[in-house]
């Protein structure tokens, strides 16, 4: 579909197009297309590729925070090729160094969920003894092997993340076992589970997560899994569910993480592109949570 050019009207995809290269951003894009491992059969790996064309749709002016992200530097970095499997995760985890301190934010565009273990491991490196993890999931992801269901437990079993600087935010009933909410009590993560999000505000939670999850001093992870959104607003997530939460509800806790600064990564999963409605609202979801992202990041310094 064609879109309007107006001159007066900086379109985002064009904002990162035309940014300057340089050795340190305010906000680095890179794509980490993992799919082969999911426990449903998806096609996430078309979907970074799908994120980047529908940010061209979006402006860069924020009217309710009264911010222009186009003030930042951002990078696209392309994607990790092939980041499944053993070797797969190895490119992750060499590309994750390469970055590793060198922006702001770095945001990673899934893919499926499996990606939050070798994103988050890779930038964290030995600092995942501080380090700290918030999950917007309907799922605990804490299954054996490895998967889009295993990342949280791999952090915690095979990377030594503190399960008590964990914080899972809006998870869903009916789509867990409860073998993984056990093994989540044992690990001392702490879940906050999505009927409180009807009785309390955004901002009253995310205080909540961010004292958990930034205990140790250290750097913050922030895992967005769009699945966490109702089947109506995200038909392209596969286990998305009827009663998840809202676009708005999404965006805005994506807003409320990346305004600060212990938040220093974050990925956005599980859409599959290919099986999306005709008007690509979940891919258009996943665009508007980078700009949300990149709002926050420009909101640290108001």
């Amino acid at each position: 579909m064609a879109r309007y050019n107006d001159p007066s009207w900086l379109r985002a995809g064009q904002w990162i197009a035309d940014c300057p290269p340089a050795d340190y951003t305010n906000l680095t894009i890179v794509g980490v297309p993992a799919h082969l491992t999911s426990v449903t059969p998806t096609n996430a790996h078309l979907t970074p590729a799908a994120v980047r064309d529908a940010i061209y749709w979006y402006g860069t002016w924020s009217w309710e925070h009264d911010l222009d992200i186009s003030t930042l530097s951002v990078r696209d970095a392309g994607d990790v090729e092939d980041p499944d499997f053993e070797e797969g995760n190895e490119r992750v985890f060499a590309k994750m160094r390469e970055l590793r301190g060198t922006q702001d934010l770095l945001v990673a565009l899934g893919g499926d969920n499996a990606i939050t273990y070798t994103v988050a491991r890779g930038l964290w490196g030995e600092d995942i003894s501080t380090a700290g993890l918030i999950t917007v999931d309907a799922h605990h992801d804490l299954r054996n092997g490895i998967s889009n269901g295993s990342p949280v437990r791999q952090l915690v079993e095979d990377a030594g993340l503190d399960g008590k600087r964990i914080v899972q935010i809006a998870i869903s009933d009916f789509a867990n076992s409860p073998v993984y909410a056990q093994r989540a009590k044992d690990f001392g993560i702490t879940v906050i589970n999505r009927g409180e999000l009807r009785r309390r505000s955004l901002e009253s939670i995310m205080d909540q997560a961010f004292e958990v999850a930034g205990a140790g001093g250290g750097q913050i992870h922030y895992d967005l899994d769009v699945d966490v959104c109702d089947r109506s607003v995200a038909p392209a997530c596969p286990a998305a569910t009827p009663g998840g939460l809202s676009a708005d509800e999404v965006r805005h806790l994506t807003f409320l993480a990346t305004s600060d600064p212990r938040v220093t990564s974050m990925d956005i999963t599980e859409i599959d592109a290919s099986i999306d409605s005709s008007d690509e609202r979940t891919i258009r979801l996943g665009a508007l949570c980078v700009l949300e992202a990149a709002a926050g990041v420009a909101s640290r310094n108001k």
